[in-house]
């Protein structure tokens, strides 16, 4: 139970906190739909891919924006773990007597319910698509959101933990998990692309989430079950949040060691 507890103050905190600042709230919403909008309206002239004929630009992008929503609020959440190290408060909690996974987990849960909040609020633009969701299609997109999430933010705890100053960062969420968004499938089709941009493809696991995400908005629940597509994509990505929450147990564990005196 103190485990549960400090799991659940740690996260509250995290939410409290990003409540409490309404620029940032309105941010992180403002930009995904302005970046949805533009570049949907943009590419729709030219958007003819074989086999997605009746399909336009603005809906084939909604799920990669709504990805790419997950992506940035979970990421960005983790800020907070170089923050609180440089106010004081993270060294307040290693040195408290409950275990270092309630830091990961408080912290992680943390993120992941600030960025499922920001992906329910952008969710809520689908009725505008045209596109009917079912009520077991809307749950179905929930857990996927929850779960996708969920392994954003543990791969950004992952990176915050191991980074002295948000300026590095940055610097690592463009390089290397900017990428992780670019090539999913979520700007263009996978089946579309050169032999070796498809293996690179479908290599990245948030390839296999943007799959989970999109299947919701064109099949029903009994079809998307009976799916093996659905069921690899699905093991892929629990795969992929549990490495990504597992490095960085293991990371958080890891002592850090000084310099020794001669």
């Amino acid at each position: 139970m103190t485990i549960l507890r400090a799991i659940w103050a740690l996260a509250r905190r995290e939410f409290i906190r990003f409540i409490r600042q309404p620029q940032r709230v309105v941010g992180s919403i403002g930009q995904p739909v302005l970046f949805w909008l533009f570049l949907g309206t943009g590419f729709a002239g030219s958007f003819r891919p074989p086999g997605m004929e009746g399909v336009s630009y603005l809906e084939f992008f909604y799920p990669g924006v709504l990805l790419m929503l997950l992506l940035f609020a979970s990421i960005f959440s983790s800020i907070t773990v170089i923050e609180d190290r440089d106010q004081g408060f993270l060294q307040g909690v290693l040195v408290a007597p409950v275990p270092r996974l309630a830091i990961v987990f408080g912290k992680v849960l943390g993120g992941t319910l600030i960025a499922l909040t920001q992906a329910v609020l952008f969710l809520m633009l689908a009725p505008f698509l045209g596109v009917s969701l079912s009520a077991g299609g809307v749950a179905l997109i929930l857990f996927v959101l929850l779960l996708t999430a969920f392994g954003f933010t543990a791969l950004g705890f992952l990176c915050a933990w191991s980074l002295k100053s948000t300026a590095g960062f940055h610097a690592i969420m463009m390089v290397f998990l900017m990428p992780l968004w670019l090539l999913s499938g979520a700007l263009f089709p996978i089946q579309h692309v050169p032999d070796w941009l498809h293996g690179v493809m479908a290599a990245n696991p948030v390839t296999h989430a943007l799959v989970l995400l999109r299947l919701p908005f064109y099949h029903t629940v009994p079809q998307i079950l009976n799916d093996h597509d659905f069921w690899g994509a699905l093991g892929v990505v629990v795969a992929w949040v549990g490495v990504c929450l597992g490095l960085a147990l293991v990371r958080v564990e890891r002592r850090e060691q000084g310099v020794r005196n001669p």
